[in-house]
């Protein structure tokens, strides 16, 4: 019992089942423990970063820890960005790298890199074990630090030599609990109450905290007894379904015009969950001007960071809004109720009226058709973006129904996401539906990922929309540079189909409108691993868009590619339910 072999049986008893790496030469203890424990299945990927993507993947669908190995040096720079992706996102992970021996650490040796320092500030703690005894501590407390409060990723790096010393003196792991959430105090609930049952004209604006706190279902009970219009946020999306009448969609940069004026125009904001990220208030000084603000979260520093709180409630979201729902709603239901109904009236008939309409002319594929389809006919699957328009489109036009359904790089925006992230969904569900929607640029990132899912012939459905360019640089050089297009043709891409056969996974190619539907169908009746290649016009642009250091009431269209008249200030008193 080597110290490899005794972290080995503690990441079982910690719950594991699966992780992702690649070996090398300061990690081979570790991986010769793998070999003597099967309660431990080890995914092979093709690049560190795919492992870090794909522990992250995994993490997001499942709520669980994810766990990811590299050796040291390259391998564990190379799961760098896939760390900080977990940190920015709050994704729970347990990051295994081998260091070189003790006696050789801060010589420079072969394959030495400092991953303590080089990852301080993207993960919530790193560890260096320094002798065998250090190992039940650090793994313990990796585990509960991942895990509690605001989840995110903790490092251990793995000297050599500690992997090889004696653990046979060491106790069998014991886990520790996480850490108790916090009970948000009466008196914050009482503020946040008071300035609910003043307004005239609120909106709940969600963020990914609602699946981070397991607070969905507290949250839509919330949403359907104050009957209050309701935006989301990227990592938000789904926490209520797309068609739920009082879902305006998601708010921000590329958000719904209706999302966008409802935030605008309203006198409070009531925020669960969200932290004011810059993609989604656009211009923070005109942000939600006559707005007052109950921030609900579970992280202090989020309280007042961006935007300051009138009423600030911190703690466990799920008790937060069980404790608010009866008395809000019945505090909405009275007092100033006509004028709350005809501001819930106004939201719905401009979510109507702004709709997106998917009957786009000629006969080229239109992107966010077909993603709308694709949703339809695969409405359980969990879908992973990478980044990009396609992103966007999918944010936009997926019919959702659960945020961890929803696999997508939010605030750190990496390409080269997507199919790893949808290889993990699929390891910590294998009889599910998992779909990577990806673009021509973010899928050559990874490409590689390819192989590891064929030997695992994990059955995951890729779409690469294909428009031959950096689709979202592009748009921007389009609009903001004067169409000085530079560095962002993909003209010379690979035969897509032919490299994916290459790697022994079925390909199919799509490009008229008319034969969309028959792709997609052929593409979710493939037994195994499969790609479709999707040609788009490369001029597609993604609509709406709030221009940089912009109020988000001023979104360019598709039409005349122009800031849209500002709104004027809302009415001192609610509009008439005749005026909405």
């Amino acid at each position: 019992m080597n110290g490899a072999r005794w972290l080995a049986q503690a990441l079982v008893a910690e719950g594991v089942d699966t992780l992702f790496g690649y070996p090398g030469g300061t990690i081979m203890p570790f991986y010769d423990a793998l070999h003597g424990t099967p309660a431990l299945k080890h995914v092979l990927v093709r690049h560190e970063q795919g492992a870090a993507f794909a522990a992250n993947g995994y993490a997001r669908a499942s709520g669980r820890v994810g766990v990811c190995v590299a050796t040291s040096g390259p391998g564990a720079s190379n799961l760098v960005t896939g760390i900080a992706d977990a940190m920015l996102d709050s994704v729970p992970m347990v990051v295994l790298t081998g260091q070189v021996p003790t006696t050789l650490m801060g010589t420079d040796a072969f394959q030495e890199l400092d991953v303590f320092a080089m990852t301080l500030p993207m993960v919530k703690h790193s560890f260096i074990a320094r002798r065998v005894d250090d190992l039940p501590m650090m793994v313990a407390e990796a585990f509960r630090l991942a895990r509690s409060g605001r989840p995110g990723p903790v490092l251990i790096d793995l000297p050599k030599d500690v992997q090889m010393a004696d653990a046979s003196h060491l106790p069998a792991h014991a886990p520790l609990p996480v850490d108790a959430v916090e009970t948000p105090k009466d008196a914050s609930l009482h503020e946040a109450l008071a300035l609910i049952s003043q307004a005239q004209r609120p909106v709940v604006y969600g963020g990914g905290g609602i699946a981070l706190g397991d607070a969905l279902q507290d949250f839509r009970t919330f949403v359907d007894a104050t009957q209050i219009p309701t935006v989301l946020t990227l990592r938000g999306l789904g926490a209520l379904p797309t068609k739920h009448p009082l879902n305006l969609g998601m708010l921000g940069m590329h958000g719904s015009r209706a999302a966008n004026l409802a935030v605008q125009e309203a006198d409070l904001l009531i925020v669960v969950g969200a932290r004011f990220d810059d993609r989604a208030t656009g211009k923070l000084a005109e942000f939600a001007p006559h707005a007052r603000v109950v921030h609900m979260d579970l992280d202090a520093a989020e309280i007042g960071k961006l935007r300051a709180a009138d009423a600030g409630v911190r703690g466990d979201l799920r008790i937060t809004l069980a404790k608010l729902t009866l008395p809000c709603a019945a505090h909405l239901h009275g007092r100033n109720g006509a004028a709350r109904k005809a501001w819930r009236a106004q939201c719905q008939q401009r979510a109507q009226q702004h709709a997106a309409r998917y009957d786009a002319p000629g006969h080229t594929v239109y992107a966010p058709a077909l993603l709308k389809r694709l949703s339809e006919l695969a409405p359980e699957a969990i879908v992973a973006c990478d980044v990009g328009q396609h992103q966007m489109w999918v944010a936009q036009h997926w019919r959702m129904d659960h945020p961890r359904k929803h696999l997508t790089s939010g605030a750190l925006g990496a390409m080269g996401f997507g199919i790893p992230a949808a290889m993990g969904a699929q390891m910590q569900n294998p009889s599910g539906q998992v779909i990577c929607v990806s673009g021509d640029g973010s899928i050559l990132m990874n490409i590689q990922e390819l192989a590891t899912l064929r030997r695992y012939d994990l059955p995951v459905k890729i779409v690469l929309l294909d428009n031959q360019a950096l689709g979202m640089v592009r748009q921007w050089q389009e609009l903001f540079f004067d169409k000085r297009y530079s560095e962002i043709d993909l003209s010379d891409n690979p035969d897509f189909v032919a490299l994916a056969q290459a790697f022994g996974i079925e390909a199919l190619h799509v490009e008229r409108a008319g034969d969309v539907d028959a792709a997609l169908q052929a593409l979710l009746e493939a037994t195994g691993p499969a790609l479709l290649h999707v040609a788009i016009d490369t001029a597609a642009n993604v609509w709406p868009l709030v221009p940089p250091n912009r109020s988000n009431s001023e979104m360019m269209d598709d039409i005349e590619a122009s800031p849209a008249v500002a709104i004027p200030s809302p009415p001192t008193q609610a509009p008439s339910p005749q005026e909405a």
